[in-house]
């Protein structure tokens, strides 16, 4: 029987985000050898990274950094929050997104393609998929410069990293206006920054359902156009930034305390895992 105990199967799991199976055989073919398991480890998961390929990686974290005006989001993915929560996959999400700030990357097609450490960033993502056990990658990221910028970063479960990111853009702003929009932005899901982003076309298409349902449900001919406009109106406030009801006071808009803190919002962007 190999030498090893239940302390070293978790520090071994801990460390390489490998499954207990795995873990366990690894060490039994290295007689308990630790470092000769790690290395073990890493050559089946690397012939495993294509047997990956099709899986779902549907946790893992965001992660942002701001710079000089300049703020790069990203999503790195993995399979399970086991992994999602590893010290190892949490250092390579910060690394590559330090790479992809270094580098300009506005997407994530361009940052994939980029040499970090003379390999690209997609053959560092299928050494850690190996070292970890499980499916990495990196999904989305976004790119943000503007003469504020505010980064925040939400958990929706305490016992894993941050799930939802979020970058907001502005000029002007006082205090922690831009910030409180930042969060705003996590809490509600706004699609656009304004209404000029949204065409034509799907706004009518919300006119026609609004008056259909209105007379669907028996709504007099003559209040029709009042109430096609405040649904259409509706369908703005859940989809337009600028139009919300502000998360901290809703009885004004964002539009409305960006204006009065003397900010003009330019542009946000909102990651959230698997989504």
């Amino acid at each position: 029987m190999a030498n090893y105990t239940a302390a070293d199967i978790k520090a071994l799991r801990e460390q390489t985000g490998a499954g207990m199976m795995d873990v366990k055989k690894a060490l039994d073919e290295t007689d308990g050898d630790r470092t000769k398991a790690i290395e073990a480890l890493r050559i089946k998961g690397l012939k495993g990274v294509t047997k990956r390929e099709g899986r779902s990686a549907s946790s893992g974290l965001v992660t942002a950094k701001v710079e000089n005006g300049v703020g790069t989001l990203l999503e790195v993915n993995c399979e399970t929050d086991f992994v999602a929560k590893n010290p190892t996959f949490i250092e390579l999400a910060d690394r590559i997104r330090d790479h992809a700030a270094s580098v300009g990357a506005g997407d994530a097609e361009t940052l994939l393609a980029s040499e970090l450490d003379g390999k690209t960033v997609k053959e560092v993502l299928d050494e850690a998929n190996a070292g970890l056990g499980e499916k990495i990658e990196v999904r989305r990221m976004a790119r943000l410069e503007g003469e504020k910028v505010e980064a925040y970063l939400h958990k929706t479960d305490p016992d894993v990293p941050p799930q939802i990111g979020v970058l907001v853009a502005a000029n002007g702003g006082e205090g922690t206006v831009v910030r409180d929009i930042a969060m705003h932005v996590a809490a509600f899901a706004p699609t656009v920054l304004s209404r000029d982003e949204i065409d034509a076309e799907t706004v009518e298409n919300e006119r026609r359902v609004a008056e259909a349902t209105a007379k669907e449900e028996g709504k007099p001919e003559q209040a029709l156009p009042k109430i096609i406009e405040g649904r259409v109106n509706s369908y703005f406030k859940d989809n337009v930034l600028l139009d919300q009801p502000f998360a901290k006071d809703p009885k004004k808009s964002v539009a409305a305390v960006a204006q009065e803190s003397g900010a003009t919002v330019t542009g946000f962007a909102r990651l959230k895992v698997g989504v």
